[in-house]
């Protein structure tokens, strides 16, 4: 669905991007590699960044146009949750072809700066920490967050804040919380809760043997959550066994994929949209990189 344009005296809503999940999937999920005029530096990352942001906001974006804060992962963000779990996020690949991407981020800030465009990155906090940070914030604005991880569902209310996910075909990119609640058969809060049982392999979280998404989503009907799910009487039977077995691991599981509400986050939202992208061609023509 395109664009709506605003009333003069509406307030821009806000679109959140996880920069990291964009720039990533974009340097190895993009059609064909983009290279310098002189072959010598792949540029596929930074062009395909700009490519993918700007036909999202073109394409996707069911709302008018909008404030675009782009939010990074800062260098030591998932210190605090590797110290709780050193398994968290342990699977995640380190290698020098893995982190290819990392060599566009001063030139994709630098370019943000060039065109007007918000980040925000604090060294010590995970993008979805701030992400969530900024959509408690808001409360009163409509927000859409580009991402394809699953952590962000958490986030999901109504109308104001759903999720654009171009790796789903277009008629199925705007993810809300109805969606969530049908295929998953929870709600939003209760998102970390399920993950705890399910397990979550993006960020390594086992979860408990033996339950799957159906039985999660039986033990947590009705809105039930695991602080009272012992009280419940659900947890009867060899599931409900493992589940009292490792009961410590999963409210360290729950926590892990909780999205912190209070990162300091200086960036202050000004309500107005921001300037429009250029064709990402232009970006690296300005930063003097063909």
């Amino acid at each position: 669905m395109g664009a709506v344009a605003p009333s003069s005296s509406s307030v821009a809503p806000l679109f959140l991007v996880d920069g990291f999940n964009v720039l990533w999937r974009g340097h190895f999920g993009f059609p064909a590699p983009i290279f310098s005029r002189d072959k010598q530096r792949n540029l596929t990352g930074l062009f395909a960044f700009f490519a993918l942001l700007r036909v999202t906001l073109r394409d996707d974006l069911d709302t008018a146009p909008a404030e675009i804060c782009v939010v990074l992962d800062g260098e030591h963000g998932s210190v605090e949750r590797k110290d709780t779990d050193a398994d968290y996020k342990a699977n995640r690949e380190s290698t020098p072809a893995a982190l290819e991407p990392l060599q566009f981020l001063t030139p994709m800030k630098e370019a943000l700066d060039a065109y007007g465009i918000a980040w925000v990155e604090i060294d010590d906090a995970e993008a979805d920490d701030v992400v969530g940070t900024l959509v408690h914030r808001y409360t009163d604005r409509t927000i859409r967050i580009m991402s394809a991880d699953q952590d962000y569902y958490q986030l999901l209310a109504g109308e104001q804040v759903r999720i654009i996910n171009r790796s789903r075909k277009a008629s199925k990119r705007i993810i809300t919380d109805a969606e969530v609640h049908e295929r998953y058969g929870v709600t939003p809060d209760q998102w970390p809760d399920y993950r705890a049982l399910t397990g979550d392999k993006s960020d390594n979280l086992p979860g408990v043997k033996g339950i799957g998404a159906k039985t999660a989503a039986d033990l947590l009907a009705g809105g039930l959550t695991l602080d009272r799910l012992r009280a419940s009487g659900r947890l009867t039977g060899t599931k409900g066994a493992a589940i009292e077995a490792a009961w410590t691991d999963v409210l360290r599981w729950r926590d892990l994929s909780r999205m912190r509400r209070d990162v300091p986050v200086a960036w202050q939202a000004t309500g107005q949209a921001s300037p429009a992208l250029p064709k990402p061609a232009d970006v690296i023509e300005k930063l003097g990189l063909w």
